[in-house]
């Protein structure tokens, strides 16, 4: 089976060929990617509408390389799989639109992807872990708990309730004068600084639950920057960014270990994964903190490799798999949205996606 995958929800125009090999070594048979990280860093974040421009600018070019790497036509794939939400509405539109006009072409079925599944699925993908398992899905726009039970079937367990960890990082790096993406600078000016320097607040940590807030925690990196005036140094920075990547790591593992306690409760006899994905999922010392606390758990760690944890359009070509397999398509009316919970029973009015 071979599918395309298209993706354009946020700031990276992705497409790829996907197989459903045995071998998971051997199921990206292509991918093209276009990264608009130098359109976007003028502004220290993404803009909408420069980034919906550039997927129409890029898209057509990519799909169109994708195949010839693979040596394909339109009319040798089985399905085309295009994330259709949540993300930026514009961008949704771009690549739902580009693959629904493809799927008519060529008389292929289409499969509208949660852009959430597919960074769920994603470890399926390059390891093959069995349902169910616990997945801590940390991006620039998500972060929460969720149990994955099988393609089409989620639980949450805990969500933000405000910003997303990716999100802190990048406007902790805006307000450190870092640059976009934030997460990478932090990560690399944190090795310089010392770590127990700034004493941030910890939201929520050490309550029930397994929710996140970080908005307070990004008031008070701007406090403590404002305490260093007049002259911020760059040791001042450097210190303020360990105690920032410390401070979310440890919010994050006080929440994780509350999920991998309810997931243990609900599904231990089941499964004993603890997948992590995401792109914050590609900081070596959130990695670290997880991987040590799932082996004291008696979990099992895994996480896809990290250009599978960045947006990407193998994701949502495996995603297209494993619904295809299951009966899963959609029609060419299917919506593109801009929020699209995994799991409808726990978005309440106003909720994240």
């Amino acid at each position: 089976m071979l599918v395309l995958g298209i993706e354009t929800s946020c700031d990276e125009t992705a497409c790829a060929v996907v197989s459903d090999a045995a071998d998971p070594a051997r199921r990206i048979v292509s991918h093209s990617l276009f990264s608009q990280l130098r359109e976007h860093a003028p502004y220290g974040g993404v803009v909408p509408e420069i980034a919906s421009r550039a997927h129409i600018e890029h898209l057509d070019g990519l799909i169109a390389e994708c195949l010839d790497h693979a040596g394909l036509k339109l009319a040798d794939l089985d399905a085309i799989a295009a994330t259709a939400g949540p993300g930026l509405i514009g961008g949704v539109m771009v690549g739902l639109m580009t693959a629904k006009t493809l799927a008519y072409a060529a008389n292929r079925p289409l499969i509208a992807v949660n852009h959430l599944e597919g960074h769920a699925l994603s470890v399926r993908l390059s390891d093959d872990v069995p349902f169910p398992y616990l997945l801590l899905l940390v991006s620039g726009g998500h972060c929460q708990f969720l149990v994955v039970e099988d393609v089409g079937r989620y639980r949450r367990l805990g969500t933000t309730i405000d910003d997303a960890a990716g999100e802190a990082f990048d406007k902790t790096a805006k307000l450190l004068g870092l640059g976009y993406p934030g997460g990478p600078a932090i990560e690399r000016l944190a090795k310089q600084g010392n770590a127990s320097r700034f004493d941030l607040p910890k939201p929520l940590k050490g309550r029930p639950g397994c929710d996140f807030s970080f908005s307070g925690l990004k008031t008070a990196v701007r406090l403590a920057l404002e305490g260093c005036e007049p002259e911020v140094t760059e040791q001042d920075k450097a210190d303020l960014a360990a105690s920032f990547q410390r401070t979310v790591m440890e919010v994050i593992l006080d929440r994780a270990k509350n999920a991998i306690a309810a997931f243990d409760a609900s599904h231990g006899a089941q499964g004993k994964h603890f997948v992590v994905a995401g792109g914050v999922a590609a900081n070596r010392a959130l990695r670290d903190g997880l991987v040590a606390l799932a082996q004291r758990s008696g979990m099992v760690f895994t996480a896809p490799p990290m250009n599978l944890c960045t947006d990407n359009g193998a994701m949502i070509a495996w995603a297209g798999i494993e619904r295809f397999r299951r009966g899963m398509i959609d029609d060419l009316e299917a919506p593109a949205r801009a929020r699209w919970p995994l799991d409808a029973a726990a978005a309440a009015p106003g909720a994240r996606a």
